[in-house]
């Protein structure tokens, strides 16, 4: 089998996502692929030099596959519409509303997204200030990928619909209806997207968004078939089956 690594939610959190690729670096298979599940801006403060790192990283020839995550697909629809609101939110919101984080990404290229100055002024200078090359590179991210043993996608799969058939509404925003599921995928699923303390793995799928976007570590984990080890600067620890379905 060929080991991949994979990293979770980001959240514009540069030192961490450093830290994460240092530690692949010293206890991972420095040479194998790493997937990168989405949500790279939003909240921290370094979404700019985040999608930076992945563009380059990329362009430079390494093997990164980067997925699309809810919040970086914000982006392009505030630019379209500053009053957007995702339907999928638990209840209407902005993204420059403070749960989404979205003035922390302005303020990262530059626009001062103070909450005392007119949406439509800080809309305009957002406008000006996102490279299109950003937003190219958002708008052409993959919404999952897959290898013989694993199924990679921002926040998870409807069970009962072909991979193909799945909407990307789904794949980058479902909880209900997957994370409380008992379905047997004919490989891991291995997702973001839910904030826990610490990556979890199921019978079914791996969460590795462990809480970077709240100020938690941001793990890495290499996965050598359905054996999963999770990173950190000393060294690399397997990860147990929970025997616990939802998260």
């Amino acid at each position: 089998m060929t080991p991949i690594h994979a990293i979770g939610d980001i959240h514009g959190h540069l030192a961490q996502l450093d830290a994460a690729l240092d530690a692949i670096a010293r206890h991972g298979e420095p040479t194998a692929q790493v997937v990168f599940l989405g949500d790279f801006v939003d909240r921290g403060p370094d979404a700019r030099r985040v999608i930076e790192t992945l563009m380059q990283g990329q362009a430079d020839g390494r093997p990164w596959i980067c997925l699309l995550g809810n919040h970086d697909r914000f982006i392009a629809r505030y630019l379209a519409n500053p009053k957007y609101c995702d339907p999928n939110t638990s209840r209407p919101l902005l993204w420059t509303d403070t749960p989404l984080g979205g003035r922390a990404t302005l303020a990262s290229y530059g626009v001062d997204a103070s909450e005392d100055r007119r949406i439509e002024d800080i809309h305009a200078d957002a406008v000006a200030a996102i490279p299109q090359a950003h937003l190219d590179w958002i708008a052409g991210l993959p919404r999952y990928y897959e290898t013989d043993d694993h199924i990679f996608v921002h926040a998870g799969l409807r069970p009962g619909v072909p991979l193909r058939a799945q909407k990307e509404d789904d794949l980058i925003w479902i909880r209900d209806g997957f994370l409380n599921s008992d379905h047997r995928w004919d490989r891991l699923v291995v997702h973001g997207h839910t904030a826990l303390d610490h990556p979890q793995l199921y019978h079914n799928r791996l969460n590795l968004d462990g809480g970077a976007g709240y100020g938690r570590p941001l793990v890495p984990a290499l996965l050598e078939g359905r054996a999963v080890s999770v990173l950190n600067q000393t060294g690399r620890s397997p990860l147990a089956v929970s025997a616990v379905t939802s998260s």
